[in-house]
């Protein structure tokens, strides 16, 4: 049965030239699917870049939703879940079962990760206030799906705030990975899906690491944007207290 909720733009495993590149061809991609989004969220660090290019090309407002993934024992670079903003932790119980971690080591895991959230959140949070979500259409990017596990998180963080839609849109992604998110998003959307997915540095000719600072000078971009009166962006009306 076809997955309406699962849109693959092209099959291909061609690399974008870095995150620039790629969120600027898939805001392209949103605007003939004609979407009409209120807010972009973008997963930091990588993600925010590809949010800037969105919400610039598809004239909406910007913010991040903060999670970070819970890496297996003996590989943290492979993601078994992660953990939200409001502490909400996802497992892939398969990848669980797999790598042998025990409950012990995900609450330890899990407790070092939100002292991380709350460290980015004081940053973040001062320079641009979270804009709620309630009712609105929400897109959520990265720079890409691998395990889906830290997208994950943040569809069931977005989702404790009542959003109208939640969308996944992402530049490149394993199939299978968005499979899984399209039973829990309103809408997923995946610009380049190879056939065969390794590593996500795989599809960048640069993927060099993002750090907190060149988040923190978008999200200052952003609310200049705004104060300047170039963005349709309601930021200023919007801000939790």
């Amino acid at each position: 049965m076809k997955n309406l909720q699962l849109n693959i733009i092209e099959s291909s495993d061609k690399p974008f030239g870095d995150r620039i590149e790629a969120g600027q061809l898939l805001g392209q991609a949103l605007k003939v699917l004609r979407l009409q989004p209120d807010i972009v969220l973008g997963i930091p660090r990588g993600g925010v870049i590809i949010a800037e290019q969105l919400a610039q090309i598809l004239k909406t407002e910007l913010d991040i939703v903060l999670t970070r993934k819970i890496g297996a024992p003996q590989n943290p670079e492979l993601a078994i879940g992660a953990v939200g903003e409001n502490g909400y932790l996802y497992l892939n119980d398969a990848l669980v079962d797999v790598t042998e971690a025990d409950d012990e080591y995900i609450q330890k895991i899990r407790k070092h990760e939100l002292s991380k959230i709350a460290q980015r959140k004081k940053l973040f949070r001062n320079i641009h206030p979270k804009i709620p979500l309630k009712e609105k259409t929400v897109i959520i990017t990265d720079d890409g799906v691998a395990t889906g596990a830290t997208i994950q998180a943040a569809i069931w963080t977005a989702a404790q705030e009542k959003p109208k839609k939640i969308i996944v849109a992402v530049p490149v992604g394993s199939l299978n990975s968005l499979e899984r998110l399209a039973q829990d998003a309103g809408q997923v959307i995946g610009l380049r899906v190879p056939k065969y997915f390794r590593a996500l540095g795989q599809f960048y000719d640069n993927f060099d690491q993002v750090d907190d600072e060149r988040v923190a000078e978008i999200l200052r971009h952003t609310n200049q944007r705004t104060i300047n009166g170039q963005s349709c962006s309601k930021t200023q009306t919007l801000f939790l207290p």
